[in-house]
């Protein structure tokens, strides 16, 4: 283990070769200022995510705390793990920006900044929403089109939209749009979605009027325009197969971008090679990937995967393996990865070994049940593990609140217990404190049903101790319009903070 400086590290990111740069902070201190390469992974999860974010041991991890020893312990805990290249940044973010180095505010850096430089780069047109609502208004063919997950469209939608996450596009759109004289726009929260998705439909060869709604539903709320809540409306079962001249037209492009179908020899090859990492990532919806699973595959939906490469792809500089059962949704995703600086390629099903690598064995502390800890409650020490919302909502009497970097070891007279849905985060933090540790991974409703109180507290922990939430524009979308303004201008503003480095990680000429 060693520790580098940050123009050290800085200068590391850009030398070409596999790195891994995790800040080991929290959600909430992430989002307040990190590096734009910085990878969240929070010392909370560090056992429970490193696997899937970075799964090859001997990758160059560079560390990054907020100059408080975390980044330390991290190390530690992945050594334990067998991973042996490991680096802290000295000083953490402070000492970062102390060197004259960029902290960016917000999530998804690489993906945000890249939409921006995509829309002016490609001449992604795009539409206002007093313009939409007058096209909505003239009675002319039209869809929209909302590029997000039905899960966040559900919040909130523009009237009449459908959602149809952009990873799905390639693949859907005729069954979306009925005629070449339907205008088509795209949308989102913000921008980046907008912009991918409606460039997606361009690439694709459609001769529609084709936009980006700009600033998406906060552009739509701020200029007092109603937005729907509750509505599910998604895309249909898929009937209709896009024309050949789309397929076509996606081939060269993947083609073009350096997308190349690999073999199965050439993937088992990559997949054994224990000096580079390759991921294999199913881009297909996450009904299809549930209902059949394509073996050795890890599941990233297109649309999110671009939208938010940061939560899939730890590793920058690696081989990023596509794979879907249509032959053009993986292309189109490539496309974008590609574009976006990562080395994607593509692989048929029939390419994949045949025996996938089994999960390691999840660790495990004794659980006891919500009925033995009523009967015995005097006995044991609780530390609620969940996030901070779900203990502020409603937590067990007694129960303290604390995250994994804020543990305080046990009086060592009562056994603690551990509250989590999720047993990997309790093993992980049973082995930062002493005593006895046992698990109770039940839920408020049995809680109540075993007699035990349940309390809200509203302000408890505090803001202050929260920190694993973002607050950084968090009711951007509740009413708050001071908040919206500031986040589509932080987004527009991104461009003007990167450096020249970060510029051309992107390659969109």
């Amino acid at each position: 283990m060693q520790v580098l400086n940050p123009l050290s590290v800085k200068a590391l990111l850009a030398d070409g070769k596999e790195f891994a740069f995790l800040d080991v902070r929290e959600a909430g201190e992430f989002g307040e200022g990190h590096p734009f390469l910085a990878i969240p992974l929070a010392y909370s999860r560090l056992e429970a995510d490193i696997a899937r974010l970075v799964p090859r041991p001997s990758t160059r991890i560079l560390l990054i705390d907020g100059g408080n020893g975390v980044a330390e312990r991290a190390a530690h805990a992945l050594a334990a793990l067998g991973y042996s290249d490991l680096s802290i940044t000295e000083g953490g973010v402070a000492a970062w920006q102390g060197a004259g180095l960029v902290l960016f505010k917000g999530v998804n850096l690489p993906s945000k900044t890249f939409g921006e430089l995509a829309e002016a780069a490609l001449g992604t047109p795009h539409i206002s929403a007093q313009q939409l609502q007058q096209l909505q208004a003239s009675g002319r063919k039209l869809v929209v089109l909302d590029g997000r997950p039905l899960a966040e469209f559900n919040k909130m939608s523009i009237p009449g939209a459908i959602s149809c996450p952009n990873g799905e596009l390639a693949l859907r759109h005729a069954d979306l749009i009925a005629d070449a004289d339907t205008t088509v726009v795209v949308n989102c929260a913000g921008r980046t979605r907008s912009i991918v998705g409606a460039q997606t439909l361009r690439d694709l060869g459609l001769p529609n009027p084709i936009y980006a709604l700009e600033n998406g539903t906060q552009g739509w709320y701020l200029n007092d325009l109603p937005l729907d809540h509750g509505q599910n409306r998604s895309y249909p079962e898929h009937r209709r197969a896009p024309v050949p001249e789309v397929a076509a037209r996606l081939a060269q492009l993947s083609a073009q971008q350096g997308a190349a179908h690999l073999d199965a020899a050439t993937l088992a090859a990559w997949l054994a090679d224990h000096e580079r990492t390759t991921y294999l990532l199913d881009v297909r919806s996450p009904e299809e990937f549930a209902a059949a699973p394509i073996a050795g595959a890890a599941h990233a939906p297109g649309g999110q995967l671009v939208q938010a490469t940061d939560q899939y792809l730890g590793t920058r500089h690696a081989r990023i393996v596509l794979v879907d059962t249509d032959g053009l949704r993986a292309p189109m995703t490539a496309v974008w990865l590609r574009r976006l600086g990562h080395k994607a390629y593509l692989a048929r099903p029939d390419a994949l070994p045949a025996t996938p690598a089994a999960p390691p064995a999840e660790a495990a502390l004794p659980r006891i049940s919500s009925a033995a800890l009523a009967a015995d409650r005097a006995a044991y020490d609780l530390v609620d593990l969940r996030d901070s919302a779900s203990y502020r909502a409603g937590h067990i009497a007694g129960a303290r609140w604390s995250i994994r970097p804020l543990l305080q070891r046990g009086d060592g007279t009562r056994a603690t217990v551990f509250i989590t849905p999720e047993p990997a985060l309790a093993a992980a933090a049973a082995r930062d404190v002493g005593g006895v540790w046992h698990l109770l991974s039940d839920g408020p409703e049995q809680w109540q049903r075993a007699g035990l109180p349940v309390l809200a507290s509203p302000d408890v922990p505090s803001d202050a101790e929260r920190i694993d939430y973002l607050f950084f524009v968090h009711d951007r979308h509740s009413g708050n319009k001071a908040a919206a303004r500031a986040y589509l201008a932080w987004e527009t503003g991104l461009l003007a903070q990167i450096d020249a480095q970060e510029r051309a990680l992107f390659c969109l000429g």
